[in-house]
């Protein structure tokens, strides 16, 4: 498969190595990653190292219990502001930029007025459990087969389609407005898109698409059968486009010029493509709010048999790449719960020197299913527990125990994979990126919990990177898929040192705390 490169640009609009129709050379990239509990732009220059940074935090809101909201004005305007500062860090002009890069928190969903542009609710974001009822009646139905068999995922409040259908069913007059034709839904790129071309694009790329619970992965279209199911008007359905492709430009009083938006992944699907993820079997794991492990299967959509999901890793040229995705729910999340619930840290570094402190003699083991468990459980019911509590242990011990859930999970999830799939010859390493990436006692706990060697960039950037070489590629300024990998570059390799003896008694006693876990909110199934 090759990239989308100079040859299929829009006729005079740009021409490979970067330049513009005056002749001016374009030196950068603007890279868009909206996320779950802030929006950070960056540059990239023409050899793809990050020039500049910005970046905002907005709040975040809990209606009820297990609702997770956002304001849908603080993502545009977060979105606005950091891509306005950091151009002024740089010191370049808008002129400067060849195009831009998206890339957003996946399945939290939007729905606005397309005559208005006022969303009708607030953002539901993915972490939301709220639909849980509509996802077991559809379960009850016997609809399971269906839906995973077009969409490679499975029917659970995670996904997009649900939670359009609650606001369809919830919000006044909501539905009786999108059979008018007046309601747009869009996940979170889709929605900056729309707004950041003055409402003249309503698009996603297939990586979103392959979220939302209503797109045919295998067909590449919208599923009529799904949206007539939950009653939601195709009219609604953003047109999917490759994951470099043409999205429009930019309204020139936003930024100063009309820049196009040629790049556009959900921001596990851009970590795959910022780690060089080109090969089968090739894996990575992102420690973000969450934890999201992705196995490249090439152009085979593997069916899971252990509860993970197919998706689309990226689509080119119109050609699909698919993946094997295990999402947790709750990883750098229990972290914040330390610092802003239990008031135990004032910031997150401060976990790394606390678990190094803790009594080894402990095994306080902590399932963080603050929000239900994900892969490969899926129970939505489920809620956070600790186990091995005593009159000694502390916040080292609580630390400890938050930092190992994350290698435990990701244990899990990487053990599903390979029961489903192994590439012939694949090398046996994962690839992680994200915030808690940079925390050697984790990632070596990592290593050692999973048995198999970590490495970590030497950009940690990578969402944000894979955002970049979508657009970069796109317009000409960057190379193909094999002159990307070969410049991808380790920071730090950690290799297991733990005994195998003490690894499997470990994760054995991590098992036992799940099942627990799901016992005691009685929705164990014995699985």
């Amino acid at each position: 498969m090759t990239t989308a490169g100079a040859h299929q640009l829009r006729p005079g609009f740009f021409v490979s190595g970067g330049a513009g129709q005056d002749g001016v050379r374009m030196t950068h990239i603007l890279a868009i990653d909206q996320g779950t509990t802030s929006t950070r732009a960056m540059l990239f220059d023409t050899d793809m190292r990050l020039t500049a940074t910005a970046q905002k935090e907005f709040p975040q809101h809990f209606p009820q219990s297990g609702w997770v909201e956002h304001d849908v004005s603080d993502l545009w305007s977060t979105t606005v502001r950091t891509c306005r500062d950091v151009i002024e860090t740089a010191k370049i002009a808008p002129r400067d930029i060849a195009a831009i890069g998206i890339t957003n928190q996946r399945e939290t969903t939007v729905v606005w007025n397309r005559k208005t542009g006022e969303p009708v609710h607030r953002a539901i974001v993915w972490q939301d459990r709220r639909t849980a009822a509509i996802c077991e009646g559809l379960r009850a139905d016997g609809h399971d087969r269906m839906f995973s068999d077009r969409t490679g995922l499975l029917i659970d409040p995670y996904f997009s389609g649900t939670k359009v259908k609650w606001l369809l069913d919830n919000v006044a007059g909501a539905r009786a407005a999108a059979r008018a034709g007046d309601l747009l839904f869009g996940t979170v790129d889709s929605y900056l898109i729309w707004k950041l071309t003055g409402g003249r694009v309503h698009a996603t790329d297939a990586t979103n698409a392959a979220r939302t619970l209503l797109y045919d992965i295998h067909k590449g279209r919208w599923s009529s059968t799904i949206c007539d199911l939950l009653d939601i008007p195709q009219s609604m359905l953003p047109d999917v486009r490759d994951s470099a492709a043409d999205y429009g430009t930019t309204d020139t009083d936003i930024l100063g010029r009309a820049i196009p938006i040629m790049g556009v992944a959900g921001d596990q699907q851009a970590a795959t493509i910022g780690q060089a993820c080109f090969k089968p079997g090739m894996l990575k794991s992102t420690y973000g709010t969450g934890c999201f492990a992705l196995m490249n299967t090439g152009d085979v959509p593997v069916t899971s048999r252990n509860r993970l999901l197919t998706t689309i890793a990226y689509q080119l040229d119109g050609k699909p790449t698919y993946a094997l995705e295990g999402s947790i729910f709750v990883a750098g999340a229990s972290v914040q719960w330390l610092r802003d619930g239990l008031k135990l840290i004032g910031s997150p570094a401060e976990t790394q020197p606390l678990a190094e402190k803790a009594e080894d003699a402990q095994r306080v083991i902590m399932v963080p299913a603050f929000t239900g468990l994900g892969a490969p459980y899926w129970d939505a019911n489920a809620r956070a527990a600790i186990f091995g509590l005593t009159r000694s242990s502390g916040p080292a011990e609580l630390a400890r125990a938050a930092l190992e859930a994350v290698g435990y999970q990701t244990r899990d999830l990487l053990e599903a994979m390979h029961r489903d799939w192994r590439a012939p010859g694949a090398e046996a390493i994962l690839r992680v990126d994200g915030g808690m990436s940079a925390s050697d006692w984790t990632m070596q706990f990592l290593s050692d919990i999973i048995g198999v060697p970590v490495d970590r960039p030497a950009c940690q950037e990578t969402t944000a990177m894979g955002a970049a070489w979508l657009a970069g590629s796109r317009a000409g300024l960057y190379p193909d898929q094999a002159g990307f990998a070969k410049m991808w570059a380790v920071d730090r390799a950690f290799q297991p040192r733990m005994p195998p003896a003490d690894r499997e008694a470990r994760y054995a006693a991590w098992l036992r705390a799940v099942q627990a876990t799901r016992m005691a909110s009685g929705s164990d199934q014995g699985d």
